[in-house]
């Protein structure tokens, strides 16, 4: 069994025994601080659209409603907290503090229309929420636009996972060279963090 067949069933056979509650779990963390990436949920959510077992308006639904309430915690985490508050205690969230700078940046450079851009944008999303809070950005606002982003970030993973399934079988034609390409990301992606390991250790002991 290759890598490609391997994830999509174990994960795809996970969230049917588990039912619609994977997905609302999952997108609550997502749109924390929490490195759930809805990339790896959606799509195969999808897959059980297809196979009848969900339907797009309950995964839509509850995804969509997942992603609201997970945003509405962090945004009042920094509305009450703080920068103080995540400082302190980010770390328990695993809250990488150069990536939540970034974003602060961004937002305050951007301003609330990066509540809508960012849901399409990876890491920046799960983190979005933050800075809105400490600007105290008005609620409702917020809210709307938090739920439009989501509601068409996860529409379109559901429907590509959707649209994958129906063509399972031209998938696996090409899935050795779909495990390649997987494996060359990841590849690149532990690469990257270990250099962003290494750099921020270099920067530690120059800044000491």
């Amino acid at each position: 069994m290759g890598f490609t067949l391997f994830i999509a069933t174990y994960i795809t056979k996970f969230i049917d025994a588990t039912g619609y509650i994977t997905v609302f779990i999952s997108m609550v963390l997502e749109s924390m601080v929490f490195p759930v990436p809805s990339e790896a949920i959606m799509p195969f959510a999808g897959f059980l659209i297809a196979e009848g077992k969900f339907s797009f308006f309950g995964v839509i639904l509850i995804s969509t409603l997942g992603s609201i309430i997970g945003s509405l915690i962090s945004y009042y985490i920094g509305y009450y907290g703080g920068k103080p508050f995540i400082t302190k205690f980010g770390k328990y969230f695993l809250l990488d503090q150069e990536e939540f700078e970034a974003t602060n940046r961004f937002f305050q450079k951007r301003g609330s229309i990066t509540i809508f851009i960012c849901r399409f944008i990876p890491v920046i999303r799960h983190l979005i929420s933050l800075p809105a809070g400490m600007a105290k950005m008005n609620i409702w606002k917020f809210s709307i636009l938090t739920v439009i982003g989501a509601g068409l970030w996860n529409s379109f993973l559901a429907y590509v996972g959707f649209r994958l399934r129906q063509n399972w079988q031209l998938v696996m034609e090409y899935s050795k060279t779909i495990d390649e390409i997987i494996v060359v990301i990841l590849l690149v992606l532990i690469g990257l963090y270990v250099y962003r390991h290494l750099h921020k250790k270099a920067k530690k002991i120059v800044n000491q």
